[in-house]
């Protein structure tokens, strides 16, 4: 799928893409190198929100104005790139989430209910109420690049940055977005058991806060 996620990604007009190959065991490294994107490798397998970090901080030192970040499994369309980075662009937002739920009908009902009770989660731990405290979509401008500070590697990263505008005083703004399910996409993602270590995390995070 990566080649296929590039291809479009690169037809909607953005060249500078970077790869995060969290240490896997195909040929994803060679193929998103061979559709032209930079490849950043992890030797092992470290988790969802390390290889997020990594990119991040690439960018960073890339001094890049605006960066966005998007799954590699083929649920995100690029055209909503445009309108993700709109706010940040017009000065108007410093970190921009990508909302799922604002599409309902895209998210299958177990994603919702389970996305929900994460919503709550997030709150209730880092009280910033967001409608989609788990997607991978997000942007972020130069200044949030600069004073966020994740410490989490895997699922709960994504109410991690949620804790970090709110502690760094931050803008955020939502922006809809359409999601492209597949049975293999459904068949991945937040399970039960994944979801109450993603609360767990969330926890352990307010400790070291």
């Amino acid at each position: 799928r990566i080649g296929n996620v590039l291809d479009n990604i690169h037809k909607a007009g953005y060249a500078d893409i970077v790869v995060v190959d969290d240490g896997s065991a195909d040929d994803t490294g060679a193929v998103a190198a061979k559709h032209g994107a930079t490849v950043l490798a992890h030797t092992i397998n470290r988790g969802y929100g390390a290889a997020i970090k990594t990119g991040l901080e690439y960018a960073r030192k890339r001094g890049a104005d605006t960066v966005v970040t998007f799954d590699a499994d083929g649920q995100h369309d690029p055209a909503d790139i445009a309108p993700v980075i709109a706010p940040i662009l017009t000065g108007n937002a410093d970190v921009v989430n990508g909302s799922r739920t604002k599409n309902r009908q895209d998210m299958p009902w177990i994603r919702r209910i389970g996305n929900f009770g994460l919503n709550i989660a997030t709150f209730l731990f880092f009280h910033h109420w967001v409608t989609d405290s788990q997607t991978g979509f997000k942007a972020y401008n130069k200044t949030a690049l600069a004073k966020i500070d994740p410490k989490l590697d895997r699922y709960e990263f994504c109410s991690e940055i949620i804790h970090e505008v709110k502690r760094n005083k931050l803008r955020l703004v939502e922006v809809p977005i359409t999601v492209i399910y597949t049975a293999e996409s459904k068949a991945k993602g937040q399970s039960v058991l994944g979801g109450i270590k993603t609360a767990w995390g969330m926890m352990k995070r307010l400790l070291l806060t």
